[in-house]
């Protein structure tokens, strides 16, 4: 029991910093707890908790991709042009998962292909993607979408479903994947110790380049997932949601130096930041204070996570 809690004290830890935030909004705003307000809250992170999986796959592999905000605007755009044609939204669908996943596979040929860093290969994409996609539509939202484009047309109630429903069935896969598929446990393996992991039969290039695949595919469900919930397509969709997955993703528990953490911990992650700025508007807190704490959550986790080599090396020169 208490080796179990160890391994899984960060996930312990975000959990109990949720239950203290809801208890604090318990007493300070109840009305916080209108099912209105949790059932906007649910609907907005679903998107977010999708790419949080496809980030958790990345940073598993000891990688990084800084890039998912453009991937989000284009796999948005591209969902509301599909729609346009007439395509029925399960073609819509797979067409905006496509076009995710070869943005994903550019990542993953130039830092698994090549061997160039994560950080400055998707920093670079990162600002091509934007910028063409800003010259390409010159910043015009995409407007005029078929009716069946929005909640699915499943109306707003039936689509808030959809798009939970699509979260968790994502979460679920993925979790199952990750614990009891080989080529989930590859992942482990090729974050922790890429050597040991090719000793062993596992290629670390094909992993992460696959994980950046399924990134890319993600992050287009995402944007879809999200595109669906207006009657316009924004091209500044995704500004700032790398450092919001990101975040989420490291204070559950995945370690930034890949191999370690869980599907569990980015749940919590998401299920915290996506509390925490409507939690700052109800407790009559300014709004922008939300990425200030995102920033320094990050550094928090990975603070924490650092510490106990620290220690370790400490003693030994001790």
């Amino acid at each position: 029991m208490k080796g179990g809690a160890a391994r899984y004290r960060r996930e312990i830890g975000v959990g109990a910093a949720l239950v203290l935030l809801l208890a604090v909004l318990a007493v300070a705003a109840p009305a916080f707890f209108r099912p209105a307000n949790l059932r906007d809250l649910l609907v907005a992170n679903a998107p977010v908790l999708v790419a949080a999986v496809g980030m958790t796959l990345v940073i598993l592999a000891r990688q990084i991709d800084i890039s998912i905000g453009s991937q989000f605007a284009i796999s948005g755009v591209v969902a509301g042009l599909l729609a346009k044609t007439g395509l029925p939204m399960a073609a819509v669908t797979v067409g905006v998962v496509a076009v995710g996943a070869l943005m994903g596979a550019l990542n993953g040929a130039l830092v698994a292909g090549l061997g160039l860093p994560a950080i400055v290969v998707t920093l670079a994409t990162m600002v091509v993607l934007r910028e063409g996609l800003r010259w390409r539509t010159e910043g015009v939202w995409i407007e005029d979408l078929p009716p069946q484009f929005q909640w699915f047309g499943l109306g707003q109630a039936g689509g808030r479903v959809a798009i939970v429903m699509a979260a968790v069935a994502v979460f679920v896969l993925f979790a199952w994947g990750l614990r009891r598929l080989a080529a989930g446990r590859s992942v482990y393996a090729a974050g922790s110790d890429p050597e040991a992991a090719r000793l062993v039969g596992i290629h670390p290039r094909r992993v992460v380049f696959a994980t950046f695949v399924f990134m890319g595919g993600l992050t287009g469900l995402a944007a879809l997932l999200t595109s669906i919930q207006f009657i316009d397509v924004q091209t500044s969709a995704g500004a700032g949601l790398e450092m919001k997955v990101i975040a989420a993703v490291v204070v559950g528990g995945v370690a930034i130096s890949g191999g370690r953490g869980t599907l569990v911990g980015t749940l919590l992650g998401v299920a915290l930041l996506g509390t925490i700025g409507p939690a700052l508007t109800f407790l009559g807190t300014q709004a922008y204070w939300e990425r200030a704490l995102q920033g320094a959550v990050i550094l928090l986790a990975v603070s924490t996570d650092a510490l106990p080599s620290l220690l370790r090396r400490s003693r030994g020169g001790a």
